[in-house]
């Protein structure tokens, strides 16, 4: 699996992530500004609700840029045999039932399932608990995370 195609998949995703919320932080703004919201007393606030999503969906804009950002100066390496699992890592790890799952550790802010002919793959960051407990593992690790009501176990089955 091509980890480059992977890589452009997360930052088309990311880019249309980019439009949904520039085009919902513009509405809100437009719904906070418009002169039919202007308060007419204490308890008309419509207009600072939208301000306060607008201000939100603004922020969740500039999160997306950063994001982009990471994915854009993102080069995965080669897996190395010295150092384990390491962020670019495209790792199959495999639970106690047999069900095999596909990841790519990349940087921070593209989390995401994503589609490459039949496989899934499931893009994560080291910062998530998953990613951080994969970090310096081998094929034929154990894997562990633990979860709110039980602890989940994987075997590491291969990494590219």
């Amino acid at each position: 699996m091509d980890k480059f195609l992977l890589q452009q998949q997360v930052l088309e995703r990311l880019a249309e992530d980019l439009l949904q919320a520039d085009e919902a932080a513009r509405v809100a703004h437009e719904t906070a500004t418009h002169e039919e919201n202007i308060a007419e007393n204490k308890y008309d606030t419509l207009g600072l609700e939208a301000a306060y999503l607008a201000a939100g969906q603004a922020r969740r804009a500039e999160a997306i840029r950063q994001a982009m950002a990471n994915w854009r100066q993102f080069r995965p390496c080669a897996y190395d045999v010295d150092k384990g699992i390491q962020v670019g890592a495209l790792v199959c790890l495999v639970d106690a039932d047999d069900k095999q799952q596909q990841f790519l550790l990349g940087p921070a802010g593209g989390s995401m399932k994503l589609v490459n002919g039949t496989q899934v793959v499931q893009v994560i960051s080291s910062e998530a608990p998953l990613g951080k407990a994969m970090l310096g593992k081998y094929e034929g690790d154990e894997v562990s995370i633990e979860g709110a009501p039980i602890r989940q176990q994987f075997e590491v089955l291969w990494v590219h």
